[in-house]
Parts: C-alpha cells; structure tokens; sequence
C-alpha cells in the first residue's frame, strides 16, 4: 500500500535510507524534514503494516540546493527530480520499487510533467539501480563527480509517453 509519508514515518524513512546511503546520501532529522518541505511528492509504501519503501522527488522549481538538481535545472525543462527511492532489502523483489515510480508517473502526468529525472552512481557502482532504471526506459544524459570527487553518477531522464499525458 503507498501513501503519503508523515512525521510518524520519519525514524523508519531514515533508518531505510542509513541501510542505503553508500547509494544514496547521508540524511538526519533536520535534514529529512528540508527535503519533506521540498518535496512534490514524498510517498512510503507499507507491508504488514510496517515501512518498506520511500520515494522523495521534487519538482523543477524546488529550491533545492543539490548538484545533480542544479545539472537537471540547467539542462531540462520542466520535469520531476527523484532525490531518492529506497526499498529494504528485504521486501526487494515485490515489486515496491516499480509501485513507487509508477505512482510518481501518473502524478506527473496528472500535473502536465512529462519529464522523471534522477541519477545513480557509476563509482561506487549501483548495478541494482542501473537495472531498475533501464527497465523503465531512463536514458543517460550526462554524467558527472559528486561529494567532492568521490562518486561519479549517472544522471539519468524518462520522456513520460505523450499520448499518455492527461
């Protein structure tokens, strides 16, 4: 079941994303509620009534102070930035992940947006990741270092279907 994420979600949401953040990035309290306030869309996806996956996207005008926001803002127009999709590794395989962007597509379509923007790491590698994306259709579009040289991601775009926007 998805639904929208609230304060009650956010010690999950982050000891999710603490079991994660060699892919993702370090984030405390303070620093999850920024991106809540940010955030177009943020939704956690339960099973057995417990926590097992978080998607946070911003839209392109979010104020948001993050490098690979900056290069999507710079080099597309209007689109969804996906900061981070999270699902524990043991509920992996259940289809959550592809529930979660699912979701975030037709709310993006709902709203006239046909561009999902996101990226993942090359260095360290994501093969996970990587493998996710493609099934969806993400194409590269640029690629750059991050947190001071130590990652090299791969910034990554999904042209929503035209005849699918409404």
């Amino acid at each position: 079941m998805l639904r929208d994420a609230v304060a009650a979600d956010f010690e999950r949401v982050l000891a999710l994303n603490a079991a994660e953040v060699t892919q993702t990035s370090a984030m405390d309290r303070v620093r999850l509620e920024a991106l809540a306030a940010l955030a177009c869309r943020f939704t956690v996806a339960e099973a057995d009534g417990r926590v097992v996956g978080l998607l946070l996207a911003m839209d392109h005008d979010a104020a948001y102070d993050n490098d690979n926001f900056r290069w999507f803002a710079a080099h597309a127009p209007r689109f969804v930035y996906v900061d981070r999709i999270v699902v524990d590794a043991a509920a992996a395989g259940m289809g959550i992940g592809g529930t979660l962007y699912r979701d975030l597509f037709a709310q993006a379509r709902r709203r006239g947006i046909d561009r999902v923007v996101c990226e993942y790491n090359l260095a360290p590698p994501n093969p996970a990741s990587k493998a996710f994306h493609d099934r969806f259709g993400f194409v590269e579009v640029g690629r750059q270092h991050v947190a001071g040289g130590s990652k090299l991601v791969s910034l990554q775009q999904l042209v929503l279907a035209p005849e699918a926007m409404s």
